[in-house]
This record gives structure tokens, C-alpha cells and sequence, in this order.
């Protein structure tokens, strides 16, 4: 099991809990802080002293105080961390909802797991720390399900047929927008009938709960 393990959290409940999973699993040495510059720093200090890190576990979203920070979310301390310290392994504890945000954290941060918070996330991050340690990468069914959908069935007309909609277009504008990208197809009849297929595929009753479907989801 991981012997030295720093979590970055600034809610003190969160903290807690993640702090009961550490002592399960018998993780001997653990550091807990909840500033992303703070984390930053004692990575670089640990690696220097030769005794590094070998799990770190953050959260996404951070909330401002009086004290300035240079590195204000999760994503950018995993980014740096990565770069101190590139074997340094890293699980995201998070409310983030958002498959494309949630793919995007392994295809850019190369982060090793995420875990949701919820009513069992503590068992749910037991499980993950334990499969990472055993050189797995861990990723939530729901999010290998609705990455795959997307990939399968939207495409980059698909994506600014969507994008046209939510900014409020109307169907003639938004075929006079497709015609001046060179965008196909364009006509009126076209782009009705694609709008209703891509509900059917999202499960939506109309155009805006399909908008915001797709903005939960990342995919726009």
C-alpha cells in the first residue's frame, strides 16, 4: 500500500472522511492541506528530502479567501505537480458531474482515478487507492458509458448545430450560419430532422432540456 499520501481539500467534513479512508487502508504517513499552492510546495520540499509523495488526492474546486493563490484549482495543482514530480500518482475526489470534464482529467492531467462525492464515496475511494496501487487506472463506468456515447454519436456538426441552439438561434439562422461554415447539411428540413434524432439519442423532450443535458455533460 501507498506509504506517504497528500490530500488537498478545504472543506474540514470532506477532510475528515477522506482522513478515516488514509487510516483504513494503514497508510502510514499523511498530510492534509487545503490551499493548492500550499500542496504545491510540499511536493517540491518532499521530493528534495527524498522521501516524495506517492499519492496525491485533490479536489477541483477551491473557494477564495483573504489569501492569494497563484494555482486556484485542482487542474492546475495536478498540472504542476505532474511536472515536480511526473510518477507522482493522483486520484481527483470531486462533485464535478461533467463527463467531458471528468475524460479530460485523464487525456490532459493523466490523472490515475476520480472519485464522486456521495453518500458511499468513502468505500468508493478505498477501492480506488487500492486498484491504483495496483497499477490500475480508474475510471467510473458511468463516465466509460456516457464518454462512449458521445464519441459514437456526435460529430462536429453535430457539436455547432448544439452550440447554435443554445446561444438561441433560430432554425433559418442557424441554417444561414452551417451555409456560411460550409457546414452540410444546411437546409431547414435537414437540421430539424437531425435535432430531433440527437434528442432521441439524449432522451430529451425538447430542445432545451437537450441544451442542458449536453452542457451537464460537457458536450458543450
Amino acid at each position: 500500500m501507498f506509504k506517504k499520501v497528500l490530500i488537498v481539500e478545504d472543506q474540514e467534513i470532506m477532510n475528515r472522511g477522506i482522513l478515516n479512508t488514509i487510516k483504513e487502508l494503514n497508510i502510514p504517513d499523511f498530510d492534509y492541506v487545503t490551499y493548492c499552492d500550499e500542496a504545491l510546495s510540499r511536493i517540491r520540499t518532499a521530493l528534495e528530502k527524498k522521501n516524495p509523495y506517492d499519492l496525491l488526492i485533490a479536489d477541483l474546486s477551491f473557494d477564495k479567501d483573504h489569501i492569494p493563490q497563484k494555482l486556484r484549482s485542482g487542474q492546475e495543482l495536478i498540472l504542476e505537480a505532474k511536472k515536480v514530480q511526473p510518477a507522482l500518482k493522483v486520484v481527483v475526489f470531486s462533485v464535478e458531474k461533467k463527463a467531458k470534464t471528468i475524460d479530460d482529467l485523464y487525456k490532459i492531467y493523466q490523472i490515475d482515478g476520480f472519485v464522486s462525492k456521495a453518500r458511499r464515496d468513502g468505500q468508493d475511494l478505498k477501492s480506488t487507492i487500492r486498484k491504483i496501487f495496483n497499477g490500475e487506472t480508474v475510471i467510473p463506468q458511468e463516465i466509460l458509458n456516457t464518454m462512449r456515447h458521445i464519441s459514437s454519436e456526435f460529430d462536429a456538426y453535430d457539436i455547432k448545430l448544439l452550440e447554435l441552439l443554445a446561444k438561441g438561434y433560430k432554425q433559418s439562422e442557424i441554417s444561414t450560419s452551417l451555409k456560411q461554415h460550409r457546414m452540410i447539411p444546411y437546409g431547414i428540413r435537414s437540421i430539424e430532422r437531425r435535432l430531433s434524432e440527437l434528442r432521441d439519442s439524449l432522451g430529451a423532450k425538447n430542445n432545451i432540456e437537450m441544451i442542458v443535458i449536453c452542457k451537464d455533460i460537457g458536450l458543450i
